[in-house]
């Protein structure tokens, strides 16, 4: 087997974190899109796949609630958790009522005090995997 240089890594577009505060419904614009003089300046980021397993119901929840405000499941998940590290409230109230009638269509009856106390049932809800 010949040894070289690794291959070249394609270039990937550039985007930005959102807001996922303050009620927005509308997707990170392009790192190299214009900013107006009020707005700060857009941060360019290296986003990488990953395989993370989520409780089901939340996993639904979390996705009706990207595809309301017109985000990617990604682009949420980097706004709560950014949002969470600086100690400030990701959702404003209106998004808080949305958020309570998705948990009551997916079912989802966990809350914070629960974050702690979740097993994975036997089987990991792998496919064929035993129930």
């Amino acid at each position: 087997m010949a040894t070289g240089p690794p291959p070249p890594r394609r270039a990937r577009r550039a985007t930005t974190a959102p807001t996922v505060g303050a009620g927005t419904s509308r997707r990170a614009a392009p790192a190299s899109a214009p900013t107006s003089p009020a707005s700060p300046a857009r941060r360019t980021v290296e986003r990488v796949q990953t395989g993370v397993r989520l409780e089901r119901r939340l996993l639904g929840v979390l996705k009706a609630l990207a595809d309301l405000h017109g985000l990617s499941l990604g682009d949420l998940l980097e706004g709560i958790v950014l949002h969470a590290f600086e100690g400030k409230a990701p959702f404003p109230e209106a998004s808080l009522d949305k958020i309570r009638a998705l948990k009551d269509v997916f079912g989802l009856d966990l809350g914070a005090a629960d974050s702690h106390l979740l097993v994975e049932r036997r089987g990991g809800g792998r496919r064929g995997g035993a129930p």
